[in-house]
């Protein structure tokens, strides 16, 4: 039992990719140490407990998803988005909570922290995507009213259901990402492109104009359009951030050393281990630092898109590249609302920001990727 169990895991060490592997690991230890400094302030460590566990629980996770053939996978595809549909449904019963007015988190006494069904589910939607995709593809109908009807009312009825149930508009936009760097790289008729991206925008003017959308999206998108627009107030969070990115200079004040992330007074930086994280590195490691962790979140998506173009079917592109659609748009975000130039919609900063439920599934979306990887190679070569 001992040898099966030691030869198991030695395969699935074997068919992991190792060098991204390293890159993710590289990036979650560099975050856990921002993390580590961002809470030091408060005199408690279970953050960087937490954060710590879910890296572990996430390698090992990204072992076993390097197993995994999402070709096979996706033969259940009923399973997987009935699955998906209920785990998000489970925010309507006693177990959802609320925060920072999303219900958006599952709080359960036999778990150790609190789930966020919108990001473990990103992977299961991304997979069934893709295989809708592939399937147009084989037919040759990228073009049709029914092949857009076909992939976009999937879109439309999670982006629904997330929003609808949790008021989560930052987690609706990343499976709108997903879904157009999907399509794209599908071939999808670049019209419909034109379209529903005209159509979304004469939406949002028509609700901004109407005073139809809530008043703290307005007022947050107004903040980003004159930075004098009440910053003691809607744009007060990202004048901190940028005041302790500017004052990070070239090199930094040093780590666990940083005027804001240090100080525990209530007008400092706020939301400093999720959110600003990205600032914790810009005032406490400067322009370097910044630069450094960019880097190496760059390498990370270059290696998921050189996986798509390596992979063996259009089923495994597609899914590489919806991943990496959803870490350049999280990164874009976070680091545009750090820097003021896009709203807060509490979207956190890939592998460096905390969060258990986040950080696992990033490790599991890369394994997807490695698995994906290991398997374009050649039998005598895996």
């Amino acid at each position: 039992m001992v040898k099966k169990l030691r030869n198991f895991i030695a395969d699935c060490i074997a068919q992991a990719d190792l060098t991204l592997l390293t890159m993710c690991i590289s990036a979650s230890c560099f975050g856990l140490l921002l993390i580590a400094s961002a809470t030091r302030y408060n005199d408690g460590n279970r953050k960087v407990i937490v954060q710590t566990a879910g890296i572990c629980i996430g390698v090992l996770c990204y072992i076993l998803f390097s197993v995994l053939d999402v070709e096979a996978v996706v033969v259940h595809w009923k399973w997987l988005f009935a699955g998906s549909v209920l785990f998000i449904l489970l925010l309507l019963t006693p177990l959802g909570v609320e925060h920072y007015g999303n219900r958006a988190w599952i709080d359960a006494p036999w778990l150790p922290v609190q789930l966020q069904p919108a990001e473990v589910v990103k992977l299961p939607f991304a997979m069934l995507l893709a295989k809708q995709l592939a399937l147009l593809k084989e037919k040759g109908d990228m073009k049709s009213v029914g092949a857009a009807a076909f992939v976009g009312g999937h879109v439309l009825f999670m982006v629904a259901l997330i929003f609808g149930i949790s008021g989560d508009a930052g987690s609706c936009l990343v499976y709108i990402s997903i879904f157009a760097c999907m399509a794209f790289a599908a071939g999808f008729a670049l019209r419909w492109f034109a379209a529903v991206g005209g159509l979304m925008a004469a939406v949002v003017a028509f609700l901004f104009y109407t005073d139809k959308l809530p008043s703290y999206m307005i007022q947050r998108f107004k903040a980003i359009f004159d930075h004098s627009y009440d910053p003691m107030g809607v744009g007060w969070n990202q004048t901190r951030s940028l005041l302790a990115i500017g004052s990070g200079r070239v090199f930094g004040q040093g780590l666990f050393q940083g005027i804001q992330t240090q100080s525990s007074n209530k007008s400092a930086l706020p939301n400093r281990e999720n959110d600003f994280i990205f600032s914790v590195a810009g005032e406490e490691l400067g322009m370097v630092g910044c630069i450094l962790v960019l880097g190496i979140i760059t390498v990370i998506i270059l290696r998921c898109l050189y996986t798509a173009k390596v992979a063996k079917t259009p089923l495994e592109q597609y899914i590489c590249v919806g991943i990496a659609g959803m870490l350049i748009f999280q990164t874009v975000e976070n680091v545009g609302m750090c820097l003021f130039v896009m709203p807060v919609i509490g979207l956190t900063l890939p592998f460096f920001s905390y969060g258990g439920s986040s950080i696992v599934m990033l490790f599991c979306a890369m394994g997807v990727v490695s698995g994906i990887k290991q398997r374009s190679k050649p039998g005598w070569l895996r």
